[in-house]
Order: C-alpha cells, then structure tokens, then sequence
C-alpha cells in the first residue's frame, strides 16, 4: 500500500476518522463538566418556587444539598420549614441529582450558589451595583436575567437586560 495511489486517499480517511474519535471523546468529557437537565421534582417546584428559582440539583453537590435541606428553619434567613415526607422526598431527588462534575466538587461558601467559584467565574463582568438594583435584587434572582431560568437553562443566548435595570448598566450587555 506504501507505493499505491490510494495511499494517500486512505491515510486522509483514518484520520478523518480519527478526528471524529476524538471529538467524540472531547464532546463526553466537556458534557460530563456540565450539569445535566432532569425532569423537576414536582414536590420541589411547588415548595421552593414560591419563593425562588427551583436551582438545577445539579449546580450543587450533594453534601451542600444536605446541609440545606437539613436547616430549612434557618433557610438563607428565612424558615422555609417542610413536613417530614417532603424533606424526605426533596432531600432524595436532590441528593441522586447533585452535581458531581467538576465544576461543583468544591462546596461553596455557606453553600450558596452565587459564592461558588464558577458561579463567581461566569459572572466576573456584571458590575456589582447590578445585583442591588430593584430590577435584579440580588445575584440569587437568577430570572432576573436568565429568560430560561425557570427551565433550568442559564445559556448566554437567553439572557436579557432585566426591564426596569437602570440605563447606564446597558453598555457591555448582550442583547
């Protein structure tokens, strides 16, 4: 084949191939550093959208989850209490679907979402003041900006300047 004229036909065919191998690889490895969308536990949605963003399980882990769900008197200031079976049924769905990849192995601060390292890292452009305005109210609000939040997904092409954020904020803004 080192003589033949397919040769060089063939070469540029394995490693097309092998091109594709590893993308394919690369694709997993990057998917396994992001959290994956599950179905929303509908006792979860009920309990804690009333009185903010049901987060993805998966921006947390597990440990943090158990902590939470283990001082909801003491809920981030506020007694966000819940009778036995559904801190039971909660605190299993968001322990099986706690975030494992790496951008969740550390607990944050407090275990708050908003101090964790990747959330300080995505969010290292928005001026601090934007997170005190009435519009926003603070970087937990993440509907505020995130026009998909409510589904789970925080993508840049779905966020939006919040109505009602002061002008002077709009410079830098995506859309």
């Amino acid at each position: 084949m080192k003589n033949s004229p397919l040769a060089p036909a063939f070469r540029a065919q394995v490693a097309i191939k092998c091109v594709a191998i590893v993308g394919a690889l690369l694709a997993g490895v990057a998917q396994a550093d992001s959290p994956q969308r599950v179905t929303p536990l509908p006792k979860y949605q009920q309990e804690c959208v009333a009185c903010h963003v049901a987060y993805p399980p998966g921006m947390l882990p597990a440990a943090s989850w158990k902590r939470i769900m283990g001082s909801l008197d003491k809920h981030f200031g506020t007694d966000a209490s819940l009778d036995e079976a559904s801190v039971r049924e909660i605190s299993g769905w968001l322990q099986t679907h706690a975030g494992t990849y790496k951008r969740v192995s550390e607990e944050p601060p407090q275990d708050r979402i908003t101090r964790s390292q990747w959330f300080v890292r995505k969010h290292r452009e928005v001026d601090p003041q934007i997170w005190k305005q009435a519009a926003v109210k603070s970087a937990a609000n993440c509907a505020a900006c995130h026009t998909a939040a409510d589904k789970g997904s925080f993508r840049e092409s779905e966020i939006q300047f919040p109505k009602g954020l002061d002008a002077r904020f709009r410079r830098g803004w995506p859309d």
